[in-house]
């Protein structure tokens, strides 16, 4: 009878512990497809949302890139919606982001509250609407906010937040903050009250850039540059230099903005998809996929010709400038019309040949940033000298008298 019952027993508890067994593998079973299905859920979103931007510069008009500017005043904002394909970025993303940059992040109500619910709105560009924002110190700010369609995807916008938390020059565009909240996206930049180099060149409401201020502009540039490629460590290929992507304060100092598209020099010579802004991009880029600082210099030597002539490089400028090229004085027949009889056109003549040679056909026969940079401020040097050398001339002749 004792037997009996033990054996009940012993029959009893294998059972139950086989049930927990099951039940427990069960459980097991159940955790690891869920985390399997979320896992792939966000690989598929992920993959489906990093799209290139301004892929061989195709669709990018005059005005693809939003000045921060001010410019008109919008009675409210139905441009911003609550949530958006973005909202896979996990909070242990933002917060690698942030450490990783050292930029700090805002919420979406502290940018809602400092833009008055998205009101003063300066601009439109390929990242989506740029709003002017006062914050909470007073600083004026302006807020790009990522377009839920925009071609400019996750990918640019991780790359100007890291790049711009470690690039500090007087040259470059600073961003002051970001916002990853409510399914938004938002970059925090300068306000920078004159607008883009494209707007003062092309704008019909615009004072005309006078000789002076184009050379100083050039000299800018080439400090900014000088810094993404010399100063920075690692360097970095900005890969999208062009007239809207050049932006300048209240005291008309010329800064390089809108890096998403940069790439560190850890990827110099690498081949990737081309990208960038059609009249702007390297040939030798395009032929060889093969991406080097010399495609920026490329890039600005188109800028450089923008500043003489005011012809934009979708209005056939390098017809212009391949006809001028003809003869030593060609580029005075090119000269923006507005200049002739204000600048000096020996000034203008050494600032043409410069710009030729930063666009020769060859990437290894151009000249570095430093190279072009030196030579620029040489053209300002001179004029100073000379300047200063009438001034000690009258003076002296007024002391015989």
């Amino acid at each position: 009878m004792v037997r009996r019952a033990d054996l009940v027993v012993i029959g009893v508890s294998v059972g139950v512990a086989l049930g927990i067994l099951i039940a427990v593998l069960a459980i097991l079973g159940i955790c690891w497809f869920k985390k399997h299905a979320h896992l792939q859920k966000a690989k598929n979103d992920h993959s489906g949302m990093i799209l290139p931007i301004r892929t061989n510069g195709l669709g990018t008009s005059i005005d693809s890139s939003a000045s921060l500017s001010d410019s008109e005043y919008v009675k409210g904002s139905d441009y911003l919606p609550k949530s958006s394909h973005l909202s896979w970025w996990s909070h242990h993303t933002k917060d690698e982001l942030a450490s990783a940059s050292g930029i700090p992040r805002y919420l979406y109500r502290d940018i809602q509250k400092a833009t008055q619910n998205f009101t003063t709105i300066l601009g439109q560009g390929s990242f989506g609407p740029v709003y002017k924002a006062s914050m909470a110190t007073g600083e004026v700010v302006a807020v790009k906010v990522l377009a839920s369609d925009s071609k400019q995807g996750e990918k640019e916008f991780q790359t100007e937040v890291s790049l711009l938390g470690r690039l500090h020059h007087r040259n470059l565009v600073n961003l002051v903050g970001y916002c990853v909240d409510k399914g938004q996206h938002m970059l925090i930049y300068q306000f920078m009250s004159n607008g883009s180099l494209a707007d003062l060149l092309y704008s019909q409401e615009k004072e005309v850039l006078s000789w002076d201020e184009r050379l100083q502009i050039a000299i800018d540039i080439s400090h900014g540059i000088g810094y993404l490629h010399d100063g920075a460590v690692p360097p970095v290929i900005h890969r999208d230099l062009k007239s809207a992507n050049i932006l300048l304060d209240r005291s008309m100092t010329a800064k390089v903005a809108d890096f998403g598209l940069s790439k560190e020099v850890a990827f110099d010579g690498s081949k990737s998809g081309i990208k960038g802004t059609y009249g702007y991009i390297d040939p030798e880029y395009i032929t060889t996929n093969k991406l080097t600082m010399k495609s920026d210099i490329y890039s600005f030597g188109i800028i450089l010709f923008e500043l003489i002539t005011a012809i934009h490089p979708h209005q056939n400028l390098m017809q212009y400038v391949n006809l001028a090229a003809m003869s030593p004085d060609g580029v005075d027949e090119i000269v923006d019309k507005r200049l002739i009889g204000e600048c000096n056109i020996f000034e203008v003549r050494n600032l043409a040949s410069i710009a030729h040679k930063c666009l020769r056909k060859t990437s290894r026969r151009r000249p570095s940033i430093a190279e072009v940079s030196q030579e620029i401020s040489k053209i300002k040097q001179r004029r100073l000298c000379k300047d200063d050398t009438m001034s000690f001339a009258g003076e002296d002749a007024a002391g015989v008298v």
